[in-house]
């Protein structure tokens, strides 16, 4: 993706403390005007989180998210990734489209396929870099040119660890950065810089307590301690960025579930405190809040492209969300029509496709003995 950066660098040293401190509350209230849910600014000093990268690299936590341990320590070192960045100015949009089918719902009717809320509409990264470019302009008419680069989840950054240290939440027990009055349905962004400002404190406690939700909700065990995710069983890992075969172990627990999971989400308490995105780009497109299994399955290649142009969906590819709804299939009821729909693909030149449609009718196939 496109990222922008400039290099000349305004005459930020001349700056009054008064200036910088009226500065940076003027950045927080363009960034609301502009339709961001929240602000704030921190260092780029990630020391402490570093390690915890470090150490889940050497688990082995990432699977075949290659690139995580190929940029390394550039994640956590910004001035490594972009010379010259001082300061962070990192952002929150909510997401959670408050029109979309009730997501207990839907995971409970193993005939729709479930798509995790941050994914039914609009791609998020065209329109948080959109408002984070807008953000950037705002702030270069106020003080000239200066360097800044902006990212959403486009390159390598620790975004829940910046948005932790610039007090916007704190990362809970199942990764996810998390607020007592927010909850975690938003997505992050930043803005790094060299301009001098002021910086926000993190929040003083984390408030998860001794609440295991998250850990007890995750269908297939993923969350293996506290604040620590095992993406190879994770299910947003094995729908999204595995290619190939997903392990048969995982495959009864993943349900319906064909893009992501938000089950730790679901359950976490303070999800009760979030708010529904006023962002129209993220209400669902093609009924993807609610799909049906049968008739997602049927699409051609060409559908799939034409229908999930703009989607973050399109990324996995066409053969890919196959699969995952071919394992939906084989754990959705026995009927004549899931049966049709899997058996009509069952000789496909597409061998990773192939396999789990086989398995998918030999799932089908017990369930109709054991009935």
């Amino acid at each position: 993706m496109h990222e922008v950066f400039k290099l000349s660098v305004g005459d930020n040293e001349s700056t009054s403390n008064n200036n910088k401190t009226k500065l940076a509350a003027e950045i927080k209230r363009w960034a609301k005007e502009l339709g961001l849910s929240a602000c704030a600014i921190t260092d780029t000093d990630l020391g402490e989180h570093e390690t915890h990268l470090l150490n889940w690299l050497n688990d082995g936590f990432h699977g075949e998210m290659h690139y995580m341990e190929r940029h390394g320590i550039k994640r956590s070192r910004p001035a490594m990734l972009e010379p010259g960045t001082f300061r962070i100015i990192s952002v929150r949009l909510d997401y959670f489209p408050p029109n979309a089918a009730d997501a207990n719902e839907v995971l409970t009717d193993a005939t729709l396929g479930y798509v995790s809320r941050y994914a039914m509409g609009r791609d998020y990264h065209k329109v948080l870099r959109k408002r984070l470019q807008n953000l950037a302009d705002k702030i270069e008419q106020q003080t000239g040119t200066f360097a800044y680069r902006a990212f959403t989840d486009s390159a390598p950054v620790l975004e829940k660890a910046i948005a932790e240290k610039a007090g916007l939440g704190w990362i809970g027990k199942h990764s996810n950065l998390l607020g007592d009055k927010i909850g975690s349905w938003f997505f992050l962004g930043e803005l790094y810089t060299n301009l001098d400002l002021p910086t926000d404190p993190p929040q003083p406690t984390q408030h998860c307590g001794s609440c295991t939700a998250c850990m007890q909700a995750c269908p297939t065990q993923a969350i293996v301690a506290p604040y620590r995710v095992d993406a190879r069983r994770c299910i947003s890992y094995l729908t999204i960025e595995l290619n190939g075969v997903i392990p048969v172990e995982f495959r009864r627990a993943m349900g319906n579930r064909i893009y992501g999971c938000d089950d730790c989400q679901l359950v976490c308490p303070f999800n009760k405190f979030s708010s529904p995105t006023t962002v129209d780009d993220f209400e669902p497109r093609n009924k993807l809040d609610a799909p049906e299994l049968v008739a997602l399955f049927s699409w051609t290649e060409a559908e799939f492209n034409l229908r999930m142009q703009g989607s973050p969906i399109r990324r996995i590819g066409y053969w890919n969300w196959l699969r995952n709804i071919a394992i939906a299939l084989g754990n959705a009821p026995h009927s004549e029509q899931v049966i049709n729909a899997l058996t009509a693909r069952a000789n496909t030149d597409n061998a990773v496709l192939h396999e789990h449609v086989a398995w998918a009718l030999n799932e089908l196939d017990l369930k109709q003995s054991t009935s």
